[in-house]
Parts: structure tokens; C-alpha cells; sequence
């Protein structure tokens, strides 16, 4: 393709994407699509002969749009939303131009020290304190893995990167039920093993207990363990649940043991000062993530890692061959040793165009939006008799179910529950997400997605009783 073809398929395209993103709304939310129905649409070998753009956009929209689950649209309550903005669609355009891989400061000084800069707008932004320094991962779970890896070695002098498991007293870790998966994960490729990580009670708010967390400590070091770290969370994934930091963090401290906050989702809304009570006990943090690609109108991938020592994640994570040294070494950073992969795309450029095109105060705007419509959302549930809240609402997080006044069986209530979710999604007006809160099936509702607003949760639950109770099997139906 040459550079004026490229330019007038680049205007078409562009034209398409703004198309898109104003007529979201009229796609199904979800994609309504079986499985290996893309796949036989798809020619089972490549082409041997150039196509034509014309030809390869056609058959996307054809082909590859009716496969698509539409993040953006604003009836998207899913999970937790991988919301975007233009101006964030605007950077990775530019990003993906420019191509840059950015491990070294001497590969792209400019995205280098943009993403310290706007990493420390970020922190400011946060109301963090200025004794974190931050660096952007691709994801939550990158920034837990990390810190999984930077406790392994300081709980073990750095032994490990030098002689193995073998050569330590047995590692355990400590996370809460409600804690996302990431962290069994990482246990595991750290190599501390899924038998070592502990799960620690939680209270009746979903809260992990601190007394029962002193308690597994302390068996475990009479055990000869070594307790490495701690993974607390703010705003976790079920019902949005929040750890007492302050507790947690004395204990950490007792004992000597690292203290790494997941806050993946809410960290964004720290930008709300209202919000930051949840960070009480910030002073015992190790290191902490939050996802700007989560609630901050930035494209995925774009998770926000702050540490306390980023010595101790470098030293964890460092390597040096020939080929990476440069003249500047020392002098510069290069983020190619703060997290696991080498290579690093431009990230900060998105999160610097949506910073500075929205403004704090208009992002903040958006996000107490949010909020201010869960919280209606979560009057309209309570005041409904067919319908109960599980969980107490977690910022724009409502986790709920359908209960008819006549059902008591608990079984039949998750079987309901659950056709009524697959129902929704099967509808494609709305996208819903399941949770199960002590053993019953429940439904999250999230708000976050940039374009929501109230008329589309408004007809949310709309849908979402009319479906409800025109199940075959409801009681009052």
C-alpha cells in the first residue's frame, strides 16, 4: 500500500470509527453470535495474491462486526467496563504510527519521560502520596505479578532469582476470597504454589478480617513458613469489596511483610476526594494498581503501578545484556526493568491526551456521574419487592437479585437468576455479569461506560424487570 492509498483508506476508515461511535447504540450489546460461527466465515488459508482494502474492510464489517461484544455502548454493565474516549481513540492513532517500542529511554525518550510525567499527574490526581513512584503495566495483574515477584526476593534476600525455590523456607502468601484471580494466578507463576496462598475470612461487609489474617500468619511462621506478601483490595471485582488498609498494614509491618494494594477498578475514582477514605493506612503500601483503561476513559491496556522502593522492583526484575546497555544508563530511566516483558508500547500518550482533554474537573465530573446513577439504580432495586440487594453498593457497583415474595427455595432463586441473566444478554438490549455473594447467584450491575447516561439505566431496569418477571418459572410470573 502506498502513502495516498494509505491516506484514503486512513480518511475512510476514520470516518467509519466516528460513524461507530455514534450509532454504538444500535448494535446488539453483546455479540449474539455461536461459537465457531466467525471462525467459518473466515477462509481456512490466507491469500496468495494481494487484496484490495476495499475488499479486506468489507468483509470486516460483514464477517468480523456480527462477532463483536460492543465495550463501548452504553448499555454495557458488564463486568468491569473497558470504557474509551475519542481523544484516547485519537493517541492510540498515533501511537500505532509511530510504532515505537519504548524498553529504553535511548528507544523513544519521549515516551519515556511522558510517562513519568503524566504517571505523577496521575498520582496527583489521586491524592497519593508523593513517596510512590509510578510506572504504567499492561494490566492489574502484570502490576501483581510484579509485586508478587519484588516480595519473593526481599522475603528471601534475593535468593530466589539466584538459587531457586529450593534454596528458601516455604513462601506463603495472603489475599481475601473476594481478592481477583490474578493473585492465585501469579502465586503460581511466581512458583510460591496455589497451596501457599492463604484466604483470609472477610467480615459482613466482604472486608478482609485483620484478627483472622494475624492469625494465618502467625500459624504459618510456627509452621517455619516465611509469610512474603499480602494482596489487599479496594473495590474488588464481586461486590466491589474494601479492606481495611490501616489494620492490615500494622500487621504487615509486625511482621515484616510486603503490602500490595489491588484497587484495579476503584483507584480511578480516587480522584474524587469523597472517595479517598478508603485509603487510610496508604503509609504501610508496598505498591499499589489501579486501571486508568478501567473507569478513566483511556483505552486498554493502560494500568497505573505505583511503588514505594522502585529499587527493590528493579533489582527484582533487571537483566542486562549486551545489546540492552546504553550511554545514558544510569543517568535515565528505562522502564524495560520495572515490569516483566521488555517490550512497552507508548501508553502514556493515551492517558496524556485524556487528561488534558478532559481536564481534571471534567473527569471527575464523569465518574460522580456514574456513582450518582448506581446510587438511583440502587433505590429503584430496594424499593422493588421482586428484587433484593445482595451487597452493599461499592461505588457504581449494584450487586442484586431477582426474589419474588413467594420463593423461598434457594436453588430455584439461582436458577432464576440465572436464566434471567442469559435472557438480558441473549436480548442484546443490555450486559449484565453474574457473581455468586456466600453461595447465591447474583447479578453486577456496573456503571462506567463513557457514554451511559441515565435514560440507558432507566431502560436497563426496565428490561430487567419486564424480563424478570415474564420468566416461565418466576413465582410471580
Amino acid at each position: 500500500m502506498d502513502i495516498e492509498t494509505f491516506r484514503a483508506e486512513a480518511h475512510r476508515m476514520v470516518d467509519w470509527m466516528a460513524d461507530y461511535l455514534s450509532n454504538v447504540e444500535s448494535y446488539p450489546v453483546r455479540a449474539q453470535v455461536k461459537p465457531g460461527e466467525i471462525a467459518a466465515a473466515l477462509p481456512g488459508e490466507p491469500p496468495l495474491q494481494p487484496e484490495t482494502m476495499e475488499r479486506i474492510f468489507d468483509d470486516f464489517q460483514r464477517d468480523v462486526m456480527p462477532g463483536v461484544t460492543h465495550w463501548q455502548h452504553p448499555s454495557f454493565f458488564a463486568y468491569f467496563t473497558a470504557n474509551s474516549s475519542p481523544p484516547s481513540v485519537l493517541a492510540e492513532m498515533l501511537t500505532a504510527t509511530l510504532g515505537a517500542q519504548c524498553m529504553l529511554w535511548q528507544t523513544s525518550p519521549a515516551a519515556t519521560e511522558m510517562e513519568t510525567r503524566v504517571l505523577d499527574w496521575l498520582r496527583q490526581m489521586t491524592g497519593l502520596p508523593d513517596v510512590f513512584t509510578g510506572v504504567i503495566q499492561d494490566s492489574a495483574s502484570g502490576a501483581i505479578l510484579c509485586a508478587i515477584l519484588t516480595a519473593r526476593e526481599k522475603a528471601t534476600d534475593w535468593a530466589v532469582n539466584r538459587d531457586g525455590l529450593k534454596a528458601v523456607p516455604r513462601l506463603t502468601a495472603y489475599t481475601s476470597g473476594e481478592t481477583h484471580s490474578a493473585t492465585e494466578k501469579g502465586v503460581k507463576i511466581a512458583g510460591l504454589g496455589a497451596e501457599n496462598l492463604r484466604i483470609v475470612p472477610v467480615d459482613d461487609g466482604f472486608s478482609m478480617r485483620p484478627d483472622a489474617l494475624e492469625a494465618m500468619i502467625r500459624e504459618d511462621i510456627a509452621a517455619g513458613a516465611k509469610p512474603a506478601i499480602v494482596v489487599a483490595s479496594l473495590g474488588a471485582t464481586g461486590v466491589g469489596a474494601v479492606d481495611p488498609l490501616r489494620p492490615i498494614g500494622e500487621i504487615c509491618k509486625k511482621y515484616g511483610i510486603f503490602l500490595h494494594v489491588d484497587a484495579a477498578w476503584a483507584g480511578s475514582a480516587w480522584i474524587l476526594p469523597e472517595t479517598r477514605w478508603m485509603f487510610d493506612g496508604i503509609e504501610y503500601v508496598d505498591s499499589l494498581v489501579f486501571n486508568p483503561h478501567k473507569w478513566l476513559f483511556t483505552n486498554f491496556d493502560c494500568a497505573a503501578h505505583y511503588v514505594r522502593a522502585p529499587d527493590d522492583l528493579i533489582k527484582t526484575l533487571t537483566i542486562l545484556p549486551e545489546f540492552l546497555k546504553s550511554r545514558e544508563q544510569g543517568q535515565v530511566i528505562d522502564y524495560r526493568d520495572w515490569s516483566v516483558p521488555l517490550g512497552r508500547r507508548f501508553r502514556a500518550l493515551k492517558l496524556w491526551f485524556v487528561i488534558r482533554s478532559y481536564g481534571v474537573e471534567g473527569l471527575q465530573a464523569m465518574i460522580r456521574a456514574h456513582i450518582d446513577l448506581a446510587e438511583a439504580f440502587e433505590t429503584w432495586v430496594r424499593e422493588d419487592a421482586a428484587f433484593e440487594l445482595v451487597a452493599p453498593r461499592s461505588l457504581a457497583l449494584v450487586t442484586f437479585r431477582f426474589r419474588p415474595r413467594e420463593e423461598a427455595d434457594e436453588a430455584h432463586l439461582d436458577v432464576l437468576n440465572e436464566r434471567l441473566v442469559n435472557a438480558l444478554n441473549d436480548s442484546g438490549s443490555v450486559y449484565v455479569t453474574q457473581t455468586r455473594v456466600r453461595g447465591q447467584y447474583a447479578i453486577r450491575f456496573n456503571i462506567g461506560q463513557t457514554w451511559t447516561e441515565r435514560r440507558h439505566v432507566e431502560a436497563a431496569w426496565a428490561a430487567i424487570r419486564e424480563t424478570a418477571l415474564a420468566l416461565p418459572e418466576s413465582a410471580s410470573g
